[in-house]
């Protein structure tokens, strides 16, 4: 009997940019009595069929964007005999669906920190339950992963978990309901204890694979004390104390190391704690931008951030203080019109972000989006034709990928292929050679500055060429030339091991997690994008 992990893709591109963590964090979860876990990544390749046997039990993590995949998977595997397990996101907001089109034994909903090695121990004993409520683990619970069972000549980033959860409510975001709005962070020692195992055995770039890397602002700060919050404010304090201990102790790392992260637009109002970042050579953030008009925020629920002349000011402060920024913006909003494409762009451009990413309005299950949307879809029902039959455009993910629509909420004046389209001319212009070539400034030598260029456009073709383009061929073609640039990308973040570094002699009062306890089941946001680089 073995176990196999696997974290389901349609595309495959032989290297990854950022390590899917919860595979890793689950194998280090799984009963040791159960062995070392079989990991199939298939955005590196796809599974082998003929690797599952009789009696073997298969975990599968899906979010909405891999979930059809994901469904194959489940049912090839109980074709051959094996315990069929889900959990993910995904699965814990649809778990029925799980059942009927992935051919489930049993599903995990939420976190698997105890519920992952139960379902083991059953499946072994050919018993298994059918729903298993995981919860919420608290920070002192996450798990080191098992970085030991990982190709490291397969990826060039790993990533590590310093905090779950987000205080925000943006109408387009599932975490803040499904992983909830206090946030729970993991003990910083913990984190670097992990970190310092990952550059012994040769990383440096490090992905801090958090939903919001700043829990707690400025303002967050301020209205505790308006209101003699007592209580809030001492637990805001003690949030924000630690996040600086975190950022003081990464400061302390080998200087080779860059870190990337995820934070809200917030950030930018606080000098102390980006200069923080800056000293622990967090070098780059995805910030949610999303929209850059004042009614496109507000439809998003996002009028906490700037826009216009405001915005630019505050993208600029980010890169004053030594924090590149990864904009993340969407298209297809109610509100938006012809000319808020160019007026995307060139404020991107003029706000001097050092990457970007145009993705198009989806409506994520479990986001205040999607209930709308299904709402709105009930009382005229649209449904697209596929092979296996009719299905609701509010279960989109199943649809086939080839005949998938692009966007699926109505717009008032534009239609989704004329979105679609301005949506591939942005990425277009924003990733055009002479563009990438002025921000490429931002590295200090020359082989550093073409390698940044041809970053950008691996980066625009895995995330804009094989998604976007609704053109198969020019899909394929895209995908292929992401593979080959992927292969000789990988050979830039490669480091010689530090087998002689150690961890600070810790005091150690706080809990260290057994590497063989069990954790969480894939907890992944929807909405995760690869870092990108800015080479030192």
């Amino acid at each position: 009997m073995s176990v196999h992990l696997v974290n389901p893709s349609d595309n495959s591109f032989g290297t990854a940019v950022i390590t899917p963590r919860w595979l890793f964090v689950l194998a280090a979860a799984t009963p040791e009595s159960a062995g070392d876990p079989i990991l199939v990544d298939e955005s590196l390749e796809q599974i082998v069929p003929e690797s599952i046997t009789l009696g073997d039990i298969v975990g599968i993590s899906v979010h909405t964007g891999n979930a059809l995949r994901g469904y194959e998977v489940g049912r090839i595997a109980r074709a051959r005999g094996a315990w069929v397990v889900y959990g993910g996101i995904h699965a814990t907001l649809f778990p029925e669906e799980a059942f009927e089109r992935g051919e489930a034994h049993a599903v995990v909903k939420g976190d698997g920190d105890i519920a992952w090695g139960n379902v083991v121990r059953d499946c072994v004993a050919g018993n298994p339950g059918k729903i298993y409520e995981g919860g919420r683990i608290e920070g002192s619970q996450f798990l080191a992963a098992r970085w030991d069972l990982m190709p490291r000549d397969k990826y060039m980033w790993a990533s590590v978990q310093t905090i779950r959860g987000c205080p925000k409510h943006c109408s387009f975001c599932s975490v803040w309901r499904t992983d909830g709005q206090q946030p729970r962070q993991r003990k910083f020692q913990s984190v670097i204890d992990e970190i310092v195992n990952l550059r012994r055995i040769g990383f440096r770039f490090i992905a801090l694979a958090d939903d919001n890397f700043y829990p707690v602002t400025l303002t967050d700060l301020r209205l505790a004390r308006e209101q003699n919050n007592t209580a809030k404010l001492e637990e805001l304090t003690a949030i924000r104390a630690e996040r600086f201990q975190l950022m003081a102790e990464l400061a302390k790392l080998p200087k080779d190391m860059v870190f990337f992260t995820q934070i809200t637009m917030e950030a930018g109002e606080d000098g102390e704690y980006l200069d923080a970042m800056r000293k622990a050579n967090i070098k780059g953030a995805l910030v949610g931008v999303e929209a850059v008009t004042p009614e496109g925020l507000k439809a998003v629920f996002k009028d906490f951030n700037y826009s216009g002349e405001a915005l630019a000011r505050q993208l600029q402060t980010f890169k004053k203080h030594g924090v590149h920024v990864l904009g993340s913006f969407i298209f297809g909003l109610p509100t938006d019109k012809p000319a808020t494409f160019d007026a995307t762009v060139e404020m991107a451009l003029k706000a001097g972000v050092t990457f970007a990413q145009f993705v198009m309005m989806t409506p994520f299950p479990g986001t205040i989006d999607f209930a709308r949307w299904e709402k709105e879809q009930a009382k005229a029902p649209e449904v697209v034709a596929t092979p296996t039959g009719d299905i609701p455009i509010t279960r989109y993910w199943l649809i086939p990928t080839a005949i998938r629509p692009k966007m699926f909420t109505p717009h008032p004046s534009m239609s989704s292929s004329e979105i679609s389209q301005r949506t591939q001319k942005v990425w277009d212009r924003f990733y055009d050679w002479p563009s990438i070539w002025q921000r490429s400034a931002c590295t200090p030598t020359l082989r550093a500055r073409v390698a940044f260029m041809f970053l950008s456009k691996l980066y625009r073709q895995m995330y804009a060429g094989t998604g976007i383009s609704t053109d198969s061929a020019r899909r394929k073609k895209s995908k292929s030339w992401a593979r080959w640039t992927a292969k000789q990308c990988r050979k830039l973040f490669q480091a010689s091991p530090m087998p002689e570094l150690q961890s600070p002699a810790w005091e150690r009062a706080f809990a260290t997690p057994n590497l063989r306890r069990p954790a969480f089941l894939g907890s992944d946001p929807q909405e995760k994008s690869a870092p990108f680089v800015v080479i030192p």
